[in-house]
């Protein structure tokens, strides 16, 4: 029944591209690269959706349809990684049917409908599953993503806050590796403590001119000592949140010629690049030599 209602949803949600569409002569050239590229999403939506449930929630035990409140676990981390994640899927989708030739306002609701569909479907799986549930908060967060990437296309015409990530692995992860991971990949995905949420802006963007267009200040929270999702202390250790600020590097305003590179520092750019940082934790005023 899950996987079935998962299916409807995202059907719904990609029939959206199947919609006759009005093409000027610019977009008929398109016409075809749309195709392939709805094809594509379809497959990999219905895809990823399906092998999700096959190798994750076919394994956990399964209830009725039911909520589940985990607003306050891991001190709202992983909330911050809802918005990260609908505001990058927002921004590559956006950027693949830019591509295709649709215009900017049927490219960005298809964008944003697409991820908030696609990230619907996993909270519904979640609600049938019997340790989890369909989570508010974390469909707050996720509309947060997508809301942050429209509001600055619609009335910036650009994304002058940028929304990226860094990790370093903890020696928290050893003291409970089923919950924060074994090993690199899987404390990347697992251990919060490791995981910080930046945003980031350039004065030079907002019409500061001397200021590097490539040069940023950002800001970034993280969290340090959690070691269970609802638990301040656990295991004789109190947990803390972190907040910091840093330099970092907007790749994309690096002009090259080439279109690899281009691609390849658009993609690059989801990632907050190691600088100097200064992190306030527990009232105290800390610098680092070089932040990951």
């Amino acid at each position: 029944m899950r996987l079935i209602l998962t299916l409807v949803l995202i059907s719904f949600v990609l029939s959206v591209q199947a919609q006759p569409i009005q093409y000027s002569l610019e977009e008929t050239k398109n016409k075809k690269r749309l195709t392939w590229t709805s094809a594509t999403l379809g497959v990999a939506s219905f895809g990823s959706i399906y092998g999700l449930n096959k190798l994750w929630y076919s394994k956990e035990s399964q209830s009725s349809f039911h909520l589940f409140d985990d607003s306050k676990n891991w001190m709202q981390m992983d909330k911050m990684g809802h918005t990260f994640t609908c505001y990058q899927l927002t921004n590559g989708l956006n950027q693949t049917f830019s591509w295709c030739g649709l215009n900017k306002r049927k490219s960005l609701f298809l964008s944003a409908g697409i991820s908030l569909g696609y990230l619907s479907a996993i909270e519904i799986m979640d609600g049938f599953s019997q340790d989890w549930g369909f989570s508010l908060s974390d469909m707050a967060f996720n509309t947060l993503g997508v809301g942050l990437y429209l509001f600055q296309e619609f009335y910036f015409e650009r994304q002058l806050f940028k929304l990226k990530f860094s990790f370093h692995q903890t020696e928290f992860a050893p003291l409970r590796p089923h919950v924060l991971g074994h090993n690199y990949i899987e404390s990347l995905l697992k251990d919060y403590n490791g995981q910080t949420y930046w945003l980031g802006f350039s004065p030079g963007q907002m019409g500061l001119e001397k200021w590097p267009k490539w040069l940023m200040l950002s800001f970034g929270h993280s969290i340090r000592g959690r070691l269970k999702g609802d638990s301040k202390i656990y295991q004789g250790i109190e947990s803390h949140r972190e907040l910091l600020f840093s330099l970092d590097l907007d790749l994309t305003e690096i002009k090259v010629k080439s279109k690899f590179l281009k691609a390849l520092f658009e993609g690059l750019n989801t990632l907050k690049i190691p600088f100097p940082s200064l992190i306030y934790s527990n009232g105290k005023l800390n610098a680092h030599p070089l932040y990951f």
